[in-house]
């Protein structure tokens, strides 16, 4: 008997719903909220070895790129948190129906870009 099922499946050709891509991006900020972490712990001791590293690192972190990763790394986590709480409210019960679980990731997606708008003013 010749076995059914796909071989290859192309991610491309389907259509997720807003929120099956809330829910996948909720694992890729958290991989970088991760990784940034331990930029963001890496930084710190240096900041702490000594008067003349902290004052370095103090302007190094006025550069654009470095603000650019400082961003990225609280934009992540702005979004990791909200979506976390999204689902701790679904494993409670509450938006757990189809038009719960569409509303919950309009609103997921908007408190998340608010808070990353305001990290964004905050780092720059």
């Amino acid at each position: 008997m010749k076995n059914q099922r796909p071989v290859n499946l192309d991610l491309t050709k389907f259509s997720f719903p807003l929120a099956a891509i809330v829910s996948i991006l909720h694992r890729i900020s958290g991989v970088f909220t991760f990784a940034g972490v331990a930029i963001l712990l890496w930084l710190l001791d240096a900041s702490l070895a000594s008067e003349d590293r902290f004052f370095a690192l103090q302007e190094t972190l006025t550069q654009p790129l470095w603000q650019f990763v400082i961003w990225t790394v609280l934009a992540a986590l702005a979004y990791h948190v909200v979506a976390g709480v999204r689902h701790m409210l679904m494993d409670v019960g509450i938006g757990e129906s189809l038009k719960g679980g569409r509303r919950g990731a309009q609103l997921t997606v908007v408190l998340a870009v608010v808070l990353m708008i305001l990290a964004g003013v905050w780092v720059w």
